[in-house]
């Protein structure tokens, strides 16, 4: 995968990458990992560094002249280049930790190509910036556009800390919000795997509190997913996502976006 990789356009690349580091997560999963402590109760594990580490080798082999900011390495080259990978090799460590398999690879060109991969599934969900496509068997000639729809009325609702809307918005109190019990139904996964569902049509929509995410390791892959699936991608306040952004509201449609908007907004 790596000797050919020097041929792909930015979205092979990114798919490629995504589904190398799906293989070591997967590979590793269910053995005893060490664990790297990141203090405030977070952690990386073994698998977390590993899958990476392939996750770059997919991306220096093919774009060598790129930077790369990694959740686990940190930033490599310029933070200012015009060309940066964002690499999240294991979304969803606490999940993976314990056995659960609710996880996502994530690697994004910064404003470009994106892949989501569900290393249990198989699926690798990528966009090229203009359309939005699911591949199943590791080869082209299944892939399948992405459709979103609002049909399933699940809803993913981050509860991680920490909550920088507080008072404002706690996405607690949207799960107790009667309006949203008569529409929807909840669903915690502690993973942004959630994002490539609103996209597939497998959730109505997905909110999250937080600053500016358009940068996220986490979230940039999410974000271009759903954005070229047509999905409607907002902060918690209704703006566009950006410097500015304060979180993240991502629906199939503009009426659940505009349901959701009314109970978090009041």
């Amino acid at each position: 995968m790596i000797n050919s990789s020097a041929d792909l356009d930015d979205a092979g690349v990114a798919t490629a990458a995504a589904r190398a580091g799906a293989e070591v997560v997967r590979a590793m999963y269910g053995h005893r990992l060490t664990r790297i402590d990141k203090g405030a109760g977070d952690f990386a594990t073994a698998a977390d560094v590993e899958a990476e580490k392939t996750i770059l080798g997919v991306i220096r082999a093919a774009r060598p002249d790129d930077a790369v900011l990694g959740e686990e390495g940190g930033q490599q080259g310029a933070a200012e280049a015009a060309r940066q990978w964002l690499v999240d090799p294991l979304c969803g460590t606490l999940n993976y930790a314990v056995g659960n398999m609710a996880v996502a690879v994530n690697v994004a060109l910064r404003d470009g190509a994106a892949a989501v991969a569900d290393p249990f599934s198989g699926e690798v969900f990528f966009t090229d910036g203009e359309s939005a496509w699911v591949r199943y068997d590791g080869t082209d000639s299944a892939d399948a556009r992405l459709a979103p729809t609002s049909a399933t009325r699940l809803v993913d609702v981050n509860l991680d800390p920490p909550f920088p809307g507080a008072p404002g918005f706690r996405a607690v109190e949207l799960l107790a919000d009667p309006r949203f019990v008569e529409s929807f139904r909840p669903r915690v996964v502690s993973t942004t795997l959630a994002l490539a569902w609103v996209a597939a049509g497998k959730r109505a929509a997905y909110v999250t509190d937080g600053g500016d995410l358009s940068g996220s390791v986490h979230f940039a892959a999410g974000i271009a997913l759903c954005r070229a699936a047509g999905c409607v991608v907002t902060g918690i306040d209704g703006a566009p996502v950006g410097a500015a952004g304060r979180g993240l509201v991502v629906a199939a449609d503009r009426g659940t976006h505009q349901q959701l908007m009314s109970m978090i907004l009041g």
